[in-house]
């Protein structure tokens, strides 16, 4: 996904990048009940799958014969046969030689503000943290330029976070690699240390690149949910309020048999997040990151062709 750089002198100019618009509540109980209906028969029918419910229990399932692990594989850029055959592990690994190549990997912070700081962003303010799977959490829409102006400014005890945001420009400057059929489009998140995505699991396949900075990222696997207290978001994310690194085992006395494995992503790593996996993520210092989900079967399930959508 890149940005088309010809001379168009008698054109119209190309339009100025815009924020999607935000979800409308719903008026009523019912209401909400066939918006949700049917955004899981769009979730499904992306995925090529019959059933989004089906697809995570079958997750679930594969991920009890996984074995224990208490660090993560690093292993040079694979091929996609090779990528897929190790994904099909179902466990996470960390992938090097590949985003350092990136363009953007070159640049440093301060091209944000120099090249980018015209694009707008809609930040994540207030307590982020507990609100982060709320459909009413707080966000704020500024440009690149006013959201590190927010942080020079240091007045909010925890740092607005850029998340989850499609930023084409910055985009044209990563060379992802092909190693799936089919993929959502590359999602950015910036913000200085402090800045927190709480644990959740998303139900897709994610393959997740350190562009600049360092991030601590918790890791448990998709069947020890049954420890996690989980709330659903939507019906291919569910979140957590155990945290990792704060465990409060008086209010969730489960989480004591939850396999968390900790892993540190530096700048030219790329990490996997198999479908299922709860992750917790921690800026250690500023730092921009970019992910992709996969939009198909996770690679853990190629054995379940029950699972796939008919026609």
């Amino acid at each position: 996904m890149g940005i088309d750089n010809t001379d168009r002198p008698h054109g119209p100019a190309p339009a100025a990048p815009r924020l999607p618009p935000r979800p409308e509540p719903a008026a009523t109980p019912e209401q909400d009940a066939a918006r949700k209906a049917a955004r899981e028969d769009r979730d499904a029918q992306v995925r090529g799958v019959s059933s989004i419910e089906a697809m995570r229990q079958a997750i679930r399932h594969a991920a009890r014969d996984l074995p224990p692990i208490s660090e993560l594989e690093r292993v040079k850029a694979p091929d996609g046969d090779a990528f897929r055959a190790r994904a099909a592990r179902g466990l996470p690994f960390l992938v090097t030689g590949l985003v350092q190549r990136w363009p953007l990997s070159a640049l440093g912070p301060a091209s944000l503000r120099e090249r980018f700081g015209h694009l707008p962003v809609r930040a994540r303010v207030g307590d982020y943290i507990h609100t982060a799977f709320a459909p009413d959490r707080a966000m704020q829409d500024m440009t690149m330029a006013a959201y590190l102006d927010l942080l020079d400014a240091g007045s909010q005890a925890l740092p607005p976070y850029l998340g989850n945001l499609e930023l084409r420009q910055l985009n044209a400057l990563c060379h992802w690699p092909s190693w799936f059929d089919k993929m959502g489009p590359p999602r950015f998140w910036v913000g200085p240390a402090g800045t927190v995505t709480p644990l959740h699991c998303d139900y897709d396949d994610n393959i997740f690149a350190q562009v600049w900075g360092s991030k601590r990222i918790f890791l448990a696997p998709p069947h020890h949910d049954q420890f996690l207290y989980p709330r659903q978001a939507n019906a291919i994310l569910f979140g957590s309020p155990f945290d990792p690194e704060a465990p409060d085992y008086a209010r969730f006395p489960l989480a004591r048999h939850a396999a968390l494995v900790e892993v540190i992503v530096h700048p030219g790593d790329m990490l996997y997040v198999p479908a299922g996996w709860y992750h917790q993520v921690r800026s250690l210092t500023f730092s921009l990151s970019s992910n992709r989900w996969a939009r198909a079967l996770p690679l853990a399930l190629g054995g379940h062709s029950s699972l796939l959508r008919p026609g």
